[in-house]
């Protein structure tokens, strides 16, 4: 098997696809997430008055969580989908995958959170908003591709993951 057609994910026929505009997205809204809270956080301070009131241990307890849960589900995640190759195409249930739908796209948003809580900036929690609508967005794009491919299976799927939180209990 050919080492570079395994590594390139749009050639990969296991994969269902994402929204063209899904990575260039991604990208857009990670550079404008890290100048405002750059920004903000470090230079300006406009909207991080909150750390007035919040004990630094708590913050940096609360964040450090965010963002190992968020490190943890989104390598956990990218390694199930790009990290094997599926000979027979089907709905992803393992891992990750098992608990919510969309574990990259949470990493992602918990990545956001998280540094947004580092400086409690207000400013950065707006974008972080802009970006979860964004993810969402993206996800119900893809859902629907998953469910042009495979059908009834991936209906299921929806019915018993949930896309974001997981199910306690």
């Amino acid at each position: 098997m050919d080492e570079k057609k395994v590594k390139r994910h749009h050639d990969r026929e296991d994969l269902a696809g994402e929204h063209k505009f899904g990575d260039a997205g991604q990208l857009i809204l990670l550079l404008i997430f890290l100048i405002v809270w750059i920004g903000d956080s470090f230079i300006l301070e406009y909207s991080t008055f909150l750390n007035n009131y919040i004990p630094a241990f708590v913050i940096i307890i609360v964040s450090a969580l965010f963002l190992i849960t968020s490190g943890y589900i989104s390598w956990r995640g990218l390694k199930i989908v790009f990290g094997e190759k599926r000979e027979k195409p089907s709905v992803i249930r393992k891992g990750v995958f098992n608990k919510v739908r969309h574990p990259i796209y949470l990493g992602s948003i918990l990545l956001y959170l998280g540094l947004t809580i580092t400086s409690c900036s207000i400013f950065s929690l707006i974008i972080s908003m802009f970006i979860i609508a964004f993810y969402y967005y993206i996800s119900k794009y893809e859902e629907k591709i998953l469910l042009k491919k495979y059908g009834i299976d991936y209906e299921n799927y929806i019915k018993e993951v949930p896309m974001w939180f997981p199910k306690i209990f």
